[in-house]
């Protein structure tokens, strides 16, 4: 079965698109991520015997900003497997 021009475009413009939903959408949550993994690093520091605060509100601000991440993948999934 041999495919178009049409059908090529569109998948190459879907694999695009995927990808650029991902790599994009991956640059704001590893910023984020060490933002918050460096100032938890930096208030440990100073107060050591919070330790054990600052590492569960450390790995609750990952969690969230990590569903920014989930969210592109889901939308590059989206975008592959549609049409």
């Amino acid at each position: 079965m041999e495919t178009s021009l049409a059908d090529a475009l569109i998948v190459m413009g879907k694999a695009i698109g995927a990808g650029l939903a991902m790599g994009l959408g991956a640059i704001g949550p590893g910023m984020g991520e060490g933002n918050i993994g460096a100032h938890a690093m930096d208030a440990m520091a100073r107060q050591p015997e919070m330790v054990g605060t600052i590492t569960t509100r450390m790995l609750l601000a990952d969690a969230v900003a990590e569903s920014t991440g989930i969210y592109s993948l889901l939308i590059a999934f989206l975008i592959l497997l549609t049409l």
